[in-house]
C-alpha cells in the first residue's frame, strides 16, 4: 500500500470512525451543530460492542441515590487510577444525556409503579442501573442511535489519520471503492476495544484495537492499557472460542450465586460484597478457585430467580442454544477478555494532545474508569462524551484541511491466532513476568518472520489493517504490564501481589523515533492520577 493509488475523495468538518454508542451521538451531536459529519464503519449497522451490551447503564437514581454515591463507587473500583473531577463530571452528565437519548426513541424497562425500573450490579452502592428488553440494553441503544437517521459508510475503514502543522488534516481510508481520502480538520476515534487480543472474548469479531494504533501512529498517547477487564461470568463451553456470550452481572445483582463444582460459594470471605464485588475481584477469585480444583469454570445458580426467561431473554436464549435451561442447570461461567479499561488519553470532552484528533467511548481512556470499570459505567461515558465530541469539534470548523500524501501505509503484523494465543496464555486475569516478557520475545520474533505484502482486495485490506493494530497495541500493552510491577485493579502479577503507592498513577506510552511503543517519562515522579491530557474552555 505504499504506492496507494486513490480512487476517491471526500470533505467533511468531521470524520467519525466507528458506529455505536460514542460515534453516532457524537455524529448526531455535531450534525445538529451545523457540522458536515462523514461517518465510518467497518460493519454494519449492528457490528457494534454496543450492540452486545447487556446489563444497563449506570445513571444516579432520582431516589435514595446521589452523584457523590455514584462517584465514591466508580472511584473505589478504579483502585487509585480514577481522575475524580473527570468522573464527577461524567457522572454528573448522565441524566441528560438518557434524556437524550430517550428523547430519541429509545425505551427503558418500567417497573410496576410505572417508573423506570433499575437494577444493581457489581460495586455498586445501590441499584441505579437502568436496563432495556430486560439484558438487551446495547442493542436498544444500538436501535436508537440508528434510527436517528445518521448516513453511515458502512465496510468502510480507516487506514492513516494525516497531519499536519495544525493538527488533524484528513484521513486516508478503504472501502468497497478501493482507497480514498477524506480531507478533514477533525476525527473522532470511536472504533470500541480490543478484545480480539485474546481467544475469548465477548466482543465483536470487530474489536480490533483500531483506535488505539490509529492514534499512536498520528502522535496521541494512550495510557493504562494493561487494566484489562475479564467478565467473571461468560457461558462456558467446551473448546468454545470468539466471541462467547456475556452472562450479564444483572443476574447476580437479582440474586443468582457463583459456586464451584463441589458446590461452594465461589467469593464466601473474598469481599464483603460477595457476588456483587467489583468485577476484577470476582475474577480472580474465579481463577483461583479453577487452579485450586482443576476444573476449567465454575457455576452461576440462578435457579432461585422468579421469572428468569422474561428478565433475560437474552441469556435464556444463549442458554438455551448450548443445551443449558437456566431454571433449573447450573450455568457453567469462566472469565473472559471484555473491556479496555485505558485507551486514548483524552479529557472529558475527547480531545487528545493532536489537535483536531478526539476519542470517546471504550477506545477512550478518559480517567473514569482507573484501574477497573465499574460495572455499566461504558454505555454512560459513550452517550455524556459522545455528546460532548459532537460539541467540541466546532472548535476545529475553518481550519484549513488538505490531504496532500496518501502513502505509505504497511505496517507490521503477525497471525491473529498466534497473538491471540500469547496474550490469553500470557496476559490473561493473572500474569507474570517471565510469561509477560517472554510474550513480548516471541511477538517480535514473529514479526521477524512475517510477510506484509500488501492486499489489494478490500476484506483483505481491511483484515491486514486489524491485524496489524491488534499487533502494535499488543506491543503497547505488554510493555506497560511488564514495567507495572504490582498488583492493581484488573491487572494482577502473581509475582507482585501487592499495591504499591508509587505506582499508582498512569503509565503513558507513545510511539518512539523507531516506531516502536515506549513509556513517557516526563511524569515518572508524579504520583496519583495523572490528568495528561489539559481540559480546554468550550
Amino acid at each position: 500500500m505504499s504506492d496507494t493509488t486513490i480512487g476517491w475523495e471526500a470533505e467533511a468538518d468531521l470524520v467519525v470512525i466507528g458506529g455505536g454508542v460514542a460515534g453516532l451521538t457524537a455524529a448526531r451531536t455535531a450534525s445538529l451543530r451545523g457540522l458536515r459529519v462523514l461517518t465510518l464503519s467497518k460493519g454494519g449497522p449492528t457490528d457494534t460492542s454496543t450492540q452486545y451490551a447487556q446489563g444497563g447503564i449506570a445513571v444516579v437514581a432520582p431516589h435514595g441515590d446521589s452523584v457523590d454515591s455514584h462517584v465514591q463507587d466508580t472511584v473505589t473500583a478504579g483502585a487509585g487510577l480514577c481522575d475524580p473531577e473527570a468522573v464527577r463530571s461524567i457522572v454528573e452528565g448522565g441524566r441528560d444525556a438518557v434524556t437524550a437519548l430517550t428523547d430519541l426513541g429509545a425505551v427503558f424497562d418500567l417497573g410496576r409503579d410505572g417508573q423506570v425500573s433499575r437494577t444493581r450490579e457489581g460495586g455498586h452502592s445501590t441499584r441505579r442501573i437502568i436496563h432495556a428488553g430486560g439484558d438487551a440494553t446495547g442493542a436498544e441503544v444500538q436501535r436508537a442511535l440508528n434510527a436517528a437517521g445518521m448516513p453511515v459508510l458502512f465496510g468502510a475503514a480507516a487506514v492513516r489519520i494525516v497531519t499536519g502543522a495544525d493538527g488533524v488534516q484528513g484521513v486516508v481510508a478503504v472501502s468497497d471503492k478501493g482507497f480514498g481520502v477524506i480531507h478533514t480538520p477533525a476525527v473522532l476515534l470511536a472504533t470500541g476495544g480490543f478484545g480480539q487480543l485474546y481467544a475469548c472474548s465477548t466482543n465483536p469479531p470487530g474489536a480490533t484495537a483500531d483506535g488505539i494504533a490509529l492514534a499512536l501512529r498520528a502522535g496521541a498517547t494512550v495510557a493504562d492499557l494493561e487494566f484489562v477487564q475479564f467478565h467473571p461470568t461468560v457461558l462456558f463451553t467446551p473448546g468454545g472460542l470468539g466471541r462467547r456470550p456475556l452472562i450479564s452481572e444483572a443476574v447476580r445483582g437479582e440474586g443468582a450465586t457463583l459456586v464451584d463444582s463441589e458446590g461452594n460459594s465461589v467469593t464466601a470471605g473474598v469481599h464483603p460484597r460477595g457476588d456483587l464485588a467489583p468485577r476484577d475481584v470476582v475474577s480472580r477469585a474465579i481463577a483461583a478457585r479453577m487452579q485450586t480444583l482443576g476444573t476449567d469454570h465454575v457455576y452461576l445458580d440462578a435457579r432461585a430467580i422468579d421469572g428468569f426467561a422474561g428478565r433475560f431473554p437474552t441469556i435464556t436464549a444463549s442458554c438455551l442454544e448450548a443445551g443449558i435451561d437456566p431454571r433449573g442447570d447450573l450455568i457453567p461461567v469462566a472469565p473472559a477478555a471484555h473491556y479496555q479499561c485505558g485507551g486514548i488519553v483524552t479529557d472529558t470532552h475527547g480531545r487528545t494532545v493532536v489537535p483536531g484528533l478526539y476519542a470517546a467511548g471504550e477506545a477512550a481512556r478518559t480517567g473514569l474508569h482507573g484501574a477497573n470499570r465499574l460495572a455499566s459505567n461504558s454505555l454512560l461515558e459513550g452517550l455524556v462524551v459522545g455528546e460532548r465530541v459532537g460539541t467540541a469539534a466546532v472548535e476545529r470548523r475553518g481550519v484549513a484541511a488538505r490531504v496532500t500524501e496518501a502513502g505509505p501505509a504497511t505496517f507490521p503484523r503477525i497471525d491473529r491466532k498466534a497473538l491471540q494465543e500469547l496474550m490469553t496464555d500470557h496476559a490473561g486475569v493473572v500474569r507474570d513476568g517471565d510469561g509477560l516478557r517472554g510474550a513480548m520475545l516471541r511477538l517480535l520474533g514473529l514479526l521477524g518472520g512475517t510477510d506484509t505484502t500488501p492486499s489489494t482486495e478490500t476484506a483483505s485490506v481491511i483484515r491486514d489493517l486489524e491485524d496489524a493494530s491488534l499487533t502494535l497495541t499488543a506491543r503497547a500493552m505488554l510493555v506497560v504490564a511488564t514495567t507495572r510491577t504490582e498488583s492493581r485493579g484488573c491487572h494482577t502479577r502473581s509475582d507482585y501481589p501487592d499495591s504499591r503507592d508509587e505506582l499508582r498513577r498512569s503509565l503513558p506510552v507513545r510511539l518512539g523515533p523507531d516506531g516502536r511503543p515506549q513509556i513517557v517519562t516526563a511524569n515518572a515522579e508524579r504520583t496519583g492520577p495523572v490528568p495528561l491530557v489539559t481540559a480546554r474552555a468550550s
